[in-house]
């Protein structure tokens, strides 16, 4: 019996808001990581954290311009990468 290999998929971003990974931007992250089957993790500096863990990715203190890298996988995973990068684009739907 052959084993299905998962999906991988990466991408990265640039913080475009003022404020930089903060509360609410992150808040919005969590919600649309979370409407994803795929494991999600986020890198930056040193450290991964779970992109479904509002602490975690609050814990990255990533301020504005910071470079994140995204990796999901799962079958879902190219979708989640590039709803992930379209919210960063949009400045995670944060108006200031």
């Amino acid at each position: 019996m052959q084993q299905k290999k998962a999906k991988k998929a990466k991408g990265s971003f640039k913080v475009k808001n003022e404020k930089g990974l903060h509360t609410r931007p992150s808040t919005e992250l969590v919600k649309c990581s979370s409407t994803f089957n795929s494991r999600i993790h986020l890198y930056y500096r040193n450290y991964t954290v779970n992109a479904k863990s509002l602490l975690g990715i609050l814990m990255l203190a990533a301020g504005r311009g910071a470079k994140i890298r995204i990796e999901a996988i799962g079958e879902d995973a190219m979708a989640a990468i590039d709803s992930i990068l379209d919210l960063a684009n949009n400045k995670f739907n944060i108006k200031y």
